[in-house]
């Protein structure tokens, strides 16, 4: 099967009562163009997708293909993330976090609150934020939800 645009959200109304089949995607594949997966259900997919997933990515439950009564679906796959917790007020702690994060072309994920962010686990990364005085960090599995996404761009470059 071949997809070559997003089709729409499972949430939408012409996917209601219809069998999900999802395929899933680390979290630094969402913004390529070209793929190759196995469904869940062993459905063979490749998907083109024009540039626009460049800035968009492919979002949890984007609609990619219907196939009788089975839609094909996103998934973002958890994976390792630095929790990142300012303490409440601190405009200038969340200033360097948003900082550090970007000046190394990190994404950076809202939180549950507005003093709460996510960025994908790297050994340095977390050894740095930890030096930033103002803030706690855990580390923990997270789905990104790239909707909540506050940089730009997401790549999976590093220094």
């Amino acid at each position: 099967m071949i997809c070559e645009k997003i089709l729409g959200k499972l949430t939408d109304d012409e996917f209601a009562g219809k069998e999900v089949d999802y395929v899933d995607f680390q979290w630094d594949e969402a913004f390529k163009k070209l793929h190759r997966k196995t469904s869940r259900g062993g459905v063979d997919v490749g998907i083109n997708l024009d540039d626009t997933v460049l800035t968009r990515g492919l979002l949890q439950d984007d609609v990619l293909a219907v196939e009788g009564d089975t839609v094909i679906a996103v998934n973002v796959e958890e994976a390792e993330a630095i929790k990142i917790m300012v303490e409440k007020g601190n405009l200038s702690t969340i200033a360097k976090v948003c900082y550090e994060i970007g000046n190394r072309h990190a994404p950076l994920f809202r939180g549950e609150d507005e003093f709460t962010f996510l960025t994908p686990f790297n050994g340095p990364m977390l050894t740095m934020i930890d030096k930033i005085p103002g803030l706690s960090t855990d580390v923990v599995e997270e789905k990104f939800d790239f909707e909540t996404r506050i940089s730009t761009s997401v790549s999976s470059h590093t220094h």
